[in-house]
C-alpha cells in the first residue's frame, strides 16, 4: 500500500498539514492535490480548528513543484483539467475562513510556490528558495502563479520570475513581498508555532471577517471594498467575542474568545 500523500496532526486548535512525499520532494500529483483539497475542506468544517499550518515533509522541500513524470503524458484536455484541479485547491485555501500559514522549509518551486502564495501568511527558512521555473519545461504557471505573483509583488518581479525561471533566495522573496518573514532554519518550527498560537488565541469571527474583507477587497473597486468592510465591522458588534474583547481591554486583562 502506498504511503499517504499527507500527514495531518492536531495540536490543540492548530492543524498541521504536511505534504508527505519527501522522496519526490513533495511534488504535487493528482492524488496529492485531491488529498489537500479534502484536508482543507475538513479543516474549514471542523469547529475545533482555528489555524492551519501547511508544510512539506523532509529537510529539502516545502513542495518542489508539480509531478513532472505525471504531467509528461497528459493530453491538452488533461493538462487543462490538471490546472483547474490545482487552481480549485488554491482558491479553497485562500478563501478558507481560518488563517493558513505556509511554513516554507525548503524548495517552493512552481506549484509549490503557487501553493504557498495561496496561504495567508508565509514564513520561510533562510535556506529556502522559491521560484516559477515552468519556462524551463516549456510550460507556464498553471496553478495561479502568474496572477498571485502579480498581486503580491508587481509586474516587473512577476515577469522576472516567470520569464527567467531562476529560483531566488528567501531573503529576496522577502524583499519582493512574496514571503512575510525569513528566519534561521533551526528557528522555523518555533517561529511558525508562535505565530499559529497567537492566531489560535485571537477572535475567530474577527479573523474570518478580516480574511473575507481582504479577499473581497482584492477583487473589487475601492468603494465596494470599503462598503464590505463596514458591513463586516458592524457584524462584529453582534458577537460575544467583541464584547469580551472590549471588556477585557477596559479591565486590563487578557481576553478569552469563544468563537461566538
Amino acid at each position: 500500500m502506498a504511503d499517504a500523500p499527507l500527514a495531518i496532526i492536531d495540536d490543540g486548535a492548530i492543524r498541521w498539514i504536511s505534504v508527505n512525499r519527501p522522496d519526490k520532494l513533495n511534488a504535487l500529483n493528482q492524488a496529492t492535490l485531491e488529498a489537500l483539497d479534502a484536508a482543507f475542506a475538513g479543516a474549514d468544517a471542523d469547529p475545533q480548528v482555528r489555524v492551519v499550518v501547511l508544510t512539506g515533509a523532509g529537510p529539502k522541500a516545502f513542495v518542489a513543484g508539480a509531478d513532472i513524470a505525471e504531467m509528461n503524458g497528459l493530453t491538452p484536455v488533461q493538462g487543462r483539467d490538471f490546472s483547474l484541479l490545482g487552481q480549485g485547491l488554491m482558491r479553497r485555501i485562500e478563501r478558507l475562513r481560518k488563517p493558513v500559514i505556509a511554513k516554507i522549509n525548503g524548495f517552493a518551486l512552481g506549484g509549490g510556490l503557487e501553493l504557498a502564495m495561496a496561504c495567508h501568511l508565509r514564513v520561510a527558512a533562510d535556506t529556502a528558495k522559491v521560484g516559477q521555473p515552468e519556462i524551463n519545461l516549456g510550460l507556464i504557471p498553471g496553478f495561479g502563479g502568474s496572477q498571485r505573483l502579480l498581486r503580491l509583488c508587481g509586474r516587473a518581479a512577476t515577469l522576472e520570475l516567470c520569464l527567467l525561471g531562476t529560483p531566488i533566495s528567501a531573503q529576496r522573496a522577502r524583499q519582493l513581498g512574496i514571503v512575510n518573514e525569513v528566519v534561521a532554519a533551526d528557528q522555523l518550527d518555533a517561529r511558525v508555532g508562535e505565530l499559529a498560537a497567537q492566531l489560535a488565541r485571537s477572535a475567530p469571527l474577527a479573523l474570518r471577517g478580516i480574511l473575507d474583507a481582504v479577499h473581497v477587497g482584492g477583487e473589487c473597486a475601492l468603494g465596494e471594498g470599503l462598503e464590505y468592510e463596514s458591513a463586516q465591522f458592524g457584524l462584529m458588534f453582534a458577537t460575544e467575542d467583541m464584547r469580551e474583547g472590549t471588556s477585557a481591554f477596559l479591565a486590563r486583562r487578557p481576553p478569552v474568545f469563544q468563537n461566538r
